[in-house]
């Protein structure tokens, strides 16, 4: 009679198994929304859009992106952790969805158990631009400028609890600097201050100041990088100055909780076999750094930067207003 309760147990699991593998062989079978929690342009969009179109050349199926913004990236979230876990709707949001909900008294989800990780997509090296008009060169003639005018300068942050924001709260705790912090409703008006002379400096995603550094509007004088960025070799490391300083944004995928392990394990073997085709190519040229991996990798740097970051908010007292 056992033996044939264990026979009939192992059947059942190969069935389901079995299942599970052709449910994922035929997913997708209709297009997927995917879900950026803030408006077009920016680096997170212009990157979740070129991976959207490489997972529908790829799936024969269409990855639409629809921008959710509001909230700091809450409201979009949320609309995701709220669908149902089939794998036609998911998230792909920046480490502001990790940081962000660290400085807000409530949120409507919890970021591990209403999501599940599926792809490091890739990170992103920041850059400290500054006012072109400012005696500012290098990262030591901004610390220098820092220290000689003690309270007078002021750095943007295009929201709150961002990675941009987190690198200027470890920039000003590391170099022991004073300075103010100015949040922002995104990074295009953080630019035009910056750019207009309202704002002194600002730290965010390479890609985004950019353009603005090579026509002169600004100077990026220093990236948080470990190494210093390809499109940029000129331009130091701010590690060079003050010996391990590094920071960066990071980009990932993520489906509601519960996810099915098959749709999971599909949809991260698309995304880095999409960052082995030519997007690998687009997103270095935009100083992005690759990061294939499995979901388990994903997890572990999910749990390790969260627990980073929560330190660096508790010690800044970053907090929503």
């Amino acid at each position: 009679m056992q033996r044939k309760t264990f026979v009939r147990a192992a059947a059942a699991a190969l069935a389901l198994a079995a299942a599970g593998a052709a449910f994922a062989q035929a997913y997708p079978s209709k297009p997927v929304r995917v879900v950026i929690p803030f408006p077009p342009g920016g680096t997170l969009d212009t990157v979740g859009r070129q991976l959207a179109q490489k997972l529908g050349e790829q799936t024969g199926q269409s990855f639409v992106i629809e921008n959710k913004p509001g909230g700091n990236g809450i409201i979009g979230a949320d609309i995701v952790a709220k669908s149902p876990a089939d794998g036609y709707t998911l998230l792909f949001n920046a480490s502001t969805f990790t940081t962000a909900p660290m400085t807000m008294k409530s949120v409507p989800y919890g970021v591990v158990k209403d999501f599940t990780p599926v792809a490091l997509v890739a990170k992103a090296p920041l850059s400290v631009a500054i006012n072109k008009n400012l005696p500012v060169t290098d990262i030591k003639s901004l610390l220098a400028y820092a220290k000689a005018n003690p309270g007078k300068m002021n750095f943007a942050v295009g929201s709150v609890g961002s990675a941009g924001h987190l690198a200027t709260e470890m920039l000003k705790r590391a170099g022991n600097l004073d300075y103010l912090i100015v949040s922002y409703k995104g990074t295009a008006p953080a630019f035009q201050d910056l750019i207009g002379g309202q704002i002194d400096g600002f730290v965010d995603p390479i890609l985004g100041s950019l353009q603005y550094h090579k026509s002169g509007m600004l100077r990026v004088v220093a990236v948080t990088s470990a190494n210093r960025a390809p499109n940029l070799p000129d331009v130091p490391t701010v590690g060079e100055t003050i010996p391990g300083y590094e920071a960066y944004s990071w980009y990932g995928l993520w489906g509601p909780a519960r996810l099915p392990a098959e749709i999971t394990a599909r949809l991260n073997a698309e995304v880095n076999k999409a960052l082995a085709t030519d997007m690998k190519d687009k997103l270095q040229e935009q100083g992005l750094l690759l990061t294939p991996g499995s979901v388990k990798d994903f997890e572990k740097f999910q749990h390790d930067d969260m627990v980073r970051s929560q330190k660096i908010v508790t010690e800044g007292n970053i907090r929503v207003e």
